[in-house]
């Protein structure tokens, strides 16, 4: 009864030709070594990438983070044509759950392997499908530079998240362990906590969802601009409210009964 709540979620979908995400051009660049990413999301899809967060200035620099159409969670950084990041080994493919995903990058670590980090549900992850390389020392990436900023999409790729997505935040400026964004109840399920007292930084922002007139208000940080997104795109489908929702495998629309 005391957990905390989380009061809603945006649901993206694409739909015909219409992608619905968020977007915001950063006007200024502000620290592109150490920051931290968190969302909470439930995938409504598989087989297809649903990548949510991403940075974009040319096709030879540019950040990803989403999950591949393997099912794989992927995120590298690319600039002027030179990428580093990983590919997990876990598949995460339960369209009925909601997965808490956070980043973290911290380029002035000493340790290539902590330089980038990612964990799921409170758990760092360490065994890599694909591993395309450790950034360098002090390396300055293309989040928080003045490029454009999307959330629920992959800009070189034009392709959108399909699912609902909670509590996202960008913490400019400070690497963060999971345990500033969720815990472990009672029973070993992770949880989400209260996060509006972070600072989010410069460049940083809170998104709640909580405002249905407004799906990119800020509750602390800048705010983001909606594509195709309207007022029935809030959800109350949240991690400490898990929903039913239809299973995306069992497609038998014109099957016989």
């Amino acid at each position: 009864a005391s957990a905390y709540e989380v009061n809603n979620s945006v649901s993206l979908t694409t739909a015909g030709v219409n992608s619905e995400f968020f977007n915001r051009a950063y006007s200024s660049a502000s620290n592109r070594q150490t920051w931290t990413y968190s969302t909470w999301l439930k995938l409504s899809k598989n087989g297809v990438n649903n990548y949510f967060f991403d940075a974009w200035k040319n096709s030879n620099t540019f950040f990803i983070l989403g999950v591949s159409d393997a099912g794989r969670l992927v995120f590298y950084d690319i600039v002027a044509g030179t990428d580093y990041g990983k590919q997990t080994d876990r598949l995460l493919r339960d369209t009925s759950a909601w997965y808490h995903v956070v980043f973290v990058s911290d380029t002035t670590n000493g340790t290539a392997a902590d330089r980038f980090r990612v964990y799921i549900n409170g758990v760092r992850e360490t065994d890599f499908n694909t591993d395309y390389g450790d950034p360098p020392q002090n390396y300055n990436g293309s989040v928080n530079d003045a490029i454009q900023h999307r959330i629920g999409y992959r800009t070189d790729g034009s392709t959108s998240f399909n699912g609902y997505l909670a509590e996202t935040i960008l913490v400019d400026g400070t690497a963060l362990d999971p345990d500033s964004f969720g815990e472990f109840d009672s029973k070993g399920i992770w949880r989400p906590i209260d996060v509006t007292e972070l600072t989010v930084g410069t460049n940083g922002f809170l998104l709640k969802y909580e405002n249905a007139a407004g799906m990119g208000v800020a509750t602390s940080g800048t705010g983001f601009s909606v594509q195709n997104l309207n007022q029935h795109d809030q959800a109350t489908d949240v991690p400490s409210n898990n929903f039913c929702t239809f299973n995306p495998l069992l497609n038998n629309a014109g099957a016989a009964n």
